[in-house]
Formats: C-alpha cells, sequence, structure tokens
C-alpha cells in the first residue's frame, strides 16, 4: 500500500506534466496560424498597391491629353503683333477650326511649314520672323486644337496627325516646284517626321527631338507599361523613311529632353546632320548665334 500511496503522487505530477507541455504545442501550432495571417496582411497589401498602380495607369491613359499638352487660348478678337506680311488663316478640319500664321513674301524661293511645341500658342511661338525672310522663306506655322485661336480639343494621335495634313493640304499648292521645309520643334518633331517620310520635302529640321514619345516616357515613369501611352510618336521608325536631307540640333544643356534622344535618332538616319549647342537647354536654343547660323547653312544649300 505504501508503495502504492507513493506512486500516485508521480502519476499525478506527471499528469500535471502532460497538461503543461501542450502549452508549448500550442505555441508551436500558433506558428502556421501567425503565419497565414502575415501572408493575407502581405496578400492584402500587394493588392492595395496593384490596385493604386492600376488606378494610376487608367488616369494617364484617360487623361494623357493632359499631361502632354499645355495649351493657352486666346480670344477670337486677339491681335496678333507681327509684320504687315504675316496673315492669319484657317483651317477647317472635322469638328474644329485650326488658326495659323502665314508669313507670305513677295517671291519667296520655299517655305518652313513650322510644327511647335507642347505649350503656349502662336503669340510666343511666331517669332524670328527677319530671321526666315532674310533666307528668302515663307513661314508658316499652326495652332493645334485647343491652342490660341484654334477650337476644339486633342484626342488621338491620329487625330493630330490628320490635322497636320490638313493644314499642309491647304498651302501645299503655293509652293509647287519650291523648297520644302518642313521642321519640328520639341513635340512638332514626331510631327514633323512623320509628315516628312509621307511627302518627302527637300529638308527636314528637327530642333529638340524624342527618339519617341514612347522612349521619353520610359525614362520618365518607368512605371508605365508601354501600352498605355496613346501618343508614341515613333520619331524612330519615321526618320529612316526620310529621303530627303536631314537637320537636327539640340541643346547640350536640355534636362527635358536629354541630347542622347538626338544622337540616338542620327544612328537610325545616319545621313542626318547634328548640331549639339553645349550651352543651350530646351526653350532658348533658338536664341544662340551658333544654332542660328548653322540652321541658316542647311535653309541655304
Amino acid at each position: 500500500m505504501d508503495a502504492g500511496h507513493e506512486a500516485q503522487p508521480a502519476v499525478a505530477h506527471r499528469r500535471r506534466c502532460a497538461v503543461r507541455r501542450p502549452g508549448v504545442g500550442v505555441s508551436t501550432a500558433a506558428s502556421p496560424s501567425a503565419a497565414r495571417r502575415w501572408g493575407r496582411r502581405a496578400a492584402l497589401a500587394a493588392a492595395a498597391v496593384s490596385g493604386l498602380w492600376a488606378l494610376l495607369v487608367a488616369l494617364l491613359w484617360w487623361r494623357q491629353e493632359a499631361l502632354l499638352f499645355h495649351p493657352r487660348p486666346l480670344p477670337a478678337e486677339h491681335r496678333f503683333e507681327v509684320p504687315a506680311d504675316a496673315h492669319e488663316v484657317w483651317v477647317d478640319v472635322p469638328g474644329a477650326r485650326l488658326h495659323a500664321l502665314h508669313l507670305r513674301l513677295p517671291q519667296p524661293r520655299g517655305v518652313v511649314f513650322f510644327l511647335h511645341g507642347n505649350a503656349g500658342n502662336l503669340d510666343t511661338w511666331f517669332v524670328n520672323t527677319g530671321f526666315y525672310r532674310a533666307q528668302n522663306l515663307d513661314l508658316f506655322m499652326l495652332d493645334y486644337r485647343g491652342f490660341g485661336k484654334s477650337s476644339g480639343r486633342i484626342e488621338s494621335e491620329a487625330q493630330l496627325m490628320a490635322d497636320v495634313r490638313a493644314a499642309w493640304a491647304q498651302i501645299a499648292p503655293m509652293y509647287a516646284g519650291r523648297q520644302r521645309v518642313f521642321y519640328g520643334r520639341s513635340l512638332g518633331t514626331g510631327l514633323a517626321a512623320q509628315l516628312a517620310a509621307e511627302l518627302q520635302p527637300e529638308l527636314t529640321v528637327l530642333v529638340s527631338p524624342y527618339f519617341s514619345m514612347a522612349a521619353l516616357a520610359t525614362e520618365k515613369y518607368p512605371w508605365v507599361p508601354g501600352s498605355a501611352l496613346r501618343y508614341p510618336l515613333r520619331t524612330d521608325l519615321a526618320l529612316p523613311r526620310v529621303q530627303g536631307r536631314v537637320w537636327m540640333a539640340h541643346g547640350g544643356r536640355d534636362t527635358l529632353i536629354p541630347p542622347d534622344h538626338a544622337q540616338r535618332l542620327q544612328t537610325v538616319q545616319p545621313r542626318a546632320e547634328l548640331l549639339l549647342v553645349p550651352e543651350a537647354g530646351h526653350g532658348d536654343i533658338h536664341q544662340h548665334q551658333r544654332y542660328l547660323d548653322a540652321l541658316a547653312a542647311a535653309l541655304s544649300r
């Protein structure tokens, strides 16, 4: 009996230990549960980030025009401070009426069809008329939809190109047999290159060009998929198809469109001449005498 009574506490002790040990097991069993909770939280966080990314891409898709184009409208009664031989011209296109200024000389040897950048209007772009007069070249400059006195709004690259074609078609008969210069500046370089590939002018001038708008967007916004860009403006595909002379200029201090874009374009069109103006930025290259002298030489050939 004594031995039996002595054995009972030992059994009880082992039972108590057996009861306590599962506590350790509970902690071990909790780890998979915690891992699942963390997994769910991580999945929710990833879904939130993915949703935010998708929302930003969707906004970029629908609001792309607001990011790319910065027009400054003008009232219909606005008077331009231009020489007497510069005339206001209207180009009717589907859904809009486009406004342009046309410098017309008595006996020009040709015309510079100028496609300007993505901001402002003709009030600030139609400058240096004396320079073109000295070259005995007319100057035609168009305001895109929503810019200056032009009505409507830009809705697609196809529409933008159709407007440019319509403007050129309206004045082209005046310059049959004369020098045709398609000039693009910044945004306008992609448009000028595409028009030149279609119509083969004697000279194509691209100032501060981009390799393509798609390439520039990838540099500025690497998180945006290429499929979200509705204005790829593939200068790199158009320029190799241009058969006439190509002259390009770029500012060495251009941070908006780095000069390597022009250098890369020269690799796809080796015949193109390229002038780098080290001290010029993006918006002031036309103020540098080196640029003006080189452009005058290109226009005179």
